[in-house]
């Protein structure tokens, strides 16, 4: 087995995991386990893209995610988030896939961007429906609790509201698509927004491998022009896009301001986000 294998479960050490996200909880494959791990994940762990900014592709490896996001004060994106929470499931002993989407925001239609976004999908044992499972998206309207894969239900998850819905396409399988609420419209009025469409395809590790070597170093992608970083906590969501810092809260109140300074983006990487900004990286271009 190689070292980029990602089910080498012996270079991956959920203790220092559950410690790392702050899960105290039991350690068996139930939904409230399931629920548990990923609500901690998403509030502990922040989305970040720094070392496609200076020019490389990140390590999907689990000794390298271990220690960069565990014993580093560092972040990841969708493919280095949800592998960790992968590798910990299964640790637990929950039957996982790895899926692929198309992220939709702000696309002309679903089949016009690639499939570069990673998320899973859950099979606890006990219950009729598998789960989608992300905590990776990194976006103010991401999961935060995972949510059946049932479309006709609106699921209300740590203050946030999803529901999935089906699309006509061409293809053999079914297109599922996950949109959010806008907690500004508020209570039956609010706006829905599709995220991302995907299909319950798995895909092995040399797909990510192939995904997370486009995204983190071609130069049309997003997240090599840019610092894009992201930063959920209970009360309120912090962005950082290029110069622009943002902070949601959970009411949907957006407020925002500009950095200016090199020295002003770098306080707000690390007191805000918690992110130790490596070397070779300069955020204010």
């Amino acid at each position: 087995m190689s070292d980029t294998d990602l089910t080498h479960q012996s270079e991956y050490d959920l203790d220092a995991y559950l410690d790392r996200i702050g899960w105290k909880g039991e350690r068996r494959a139930d939904l409230a386990t399931l629920r548990g791990v990923h609500l901690a994940h998403a509030l502990s762990l922040p989305f970040e893209n720094l070392d496609p900014v200076r020019g490389t592709a990140p390590s999907l490896a689990p000794a390298d995610l271990m220690a960069k996001m565990i014993h580093g004060r560092r972040g990841g994106y969708c493919y280095e988030h949800d592998i960790l929470l992968r590798l910990a499931l299964e640790a637990l002993g929950f039957r996982v896939a790895q899926l692929a989407a198309r992220v939709v925001v702000g696309a002309r239609t679903p089949d016009s961007r690639p499939r570069t976004h990673a998320m899973l999908r859950v099979e606890v044992a006990g219950e009729p429906l598998p789960y989608l499972a992300d905590v990776g998206f990194g976006a103010p309207g991401a999961l935060l609790l995972p949510v059946p894969l049932v479309t006709g239900t609106e699921f209300e998850g740590a203050g946030r509201r999803h529901r999935l819905v089906r699309l006509p396409h061409d293809g053999p399988l079914e297109l599922w698509e996950l949109q959010v609420r806008d907690p500004r419209g508020g209570p039956g009025d609010g706006a829905w927004t599709g995220q991302y469409a995907f299909t319950q395809e798995p895909f092995a590790a040399p797909d990510l491998e192939v995904f997370n070597w486009f995204v983190g170093t071609h130069p049309r992608s997003p997240f090599t022009r840019r610092p894009y970083l992201q930063r959920t906590t209970a009360d309120r969501h912090l962005s950082l896009d290029g110069a622009r810092f943002t902070e949601t809260l959970a009411d949907g109140t957006v407020t925002g301001r500009t950095l200016t300074e090199e020295a002003q983006a770098r306080r707000v990487v690390e007191e805000e986000f918690g992110i130790e900004v490596p070397e070779g990286v300069t955020l204010l271009s």
